[in-house]
């Protein structure tokens, strides 16, 4: 198993403890290609069961200084010491803590993402102009930024990938991307950080 520590993404993991050989499969990178064949498995890091006892998941958002939400992922066989050390570290980061299982993209990322992907929807069947989507979302449900603008803020490579984790790893065609958030990836509008997205 690889674990890819992404800087661009926020996705943070924090080991508690690990066994030597864990460490030597250990990689960080900035590359966005490398999360093609990565999994970020809480559960599956080491197949020690002390060990598992010990490891968690600290998943900040982006950008970390600023949000204040953090969600903790035990593992199945995560202890309640090492939940209750992580928990006490991220509230000195100035973090509100959320728990979630290790189950795919979380909590945030699993409520969050098909929201955009459904805004991708929208665009691509033609019901709404993407300023008319994200004022919308502003101004009816108080979001700070419309899904389309989160999306470009996100990177739409990103939003991407998470909507293939969740159609793969919950096997719902609900989850399945949107052709329009695929064709504008393969042509390069990434979002912001390329300077054209949405």
């Amino acid at each position: 198993m690889m674990l890819i520590g992404l800087l661009g993404l926020c996705q943070f993991f924090f080991f508690c403890a690990v066994g030597k050989d864990a460490m030597q499969r250990l990689r960080f990178t900035t590359n966005l290609e490398d999360l093609h064949s990565a999994d970020i498995i809480v559960e599956a890091i080491v197949e020690s069961e002390d060990v598992k006892k010990k490891v968690i998941g600290m998943h900040f958002m982006n950008p970390p200084p600023i949000m204040k939400l953090v969600e903790i992922v035990r593992g199945a066989a995560t202890s309640d010491e090492t939940f209750q050390t992580t928990k006490v570290l991220a509230e000195r980061f100035g973090k509100t803590v959320v728990c979630s299982q290790d189950f795919s993209s979380f909590i945030v990322n699993r409520i969050l993402m098909p929201m955009i992907n459904e805004a991708f929807y929208t665009l691509y069947i033609g019901v709404a102009t993407k300023e008319d989507i994200d004022t919308w979302m502003k101004l009816g449900t108080n979001h700070p930024m419309g899904p389309l603008e989160l999306a470009d803020f996100i990177g739409l490579d990103v939003c991407l990938s998470i909507m293939k984790v969740l159609h793969t790893g919950l096997g719902d065609n609900k989850y399945a991307p949107c052709p329009l958030l695929v064709q504008y990836v393969d042509d390069g509008r990434l979002g912001r950080k390329w300077g054209v997205g949405v």
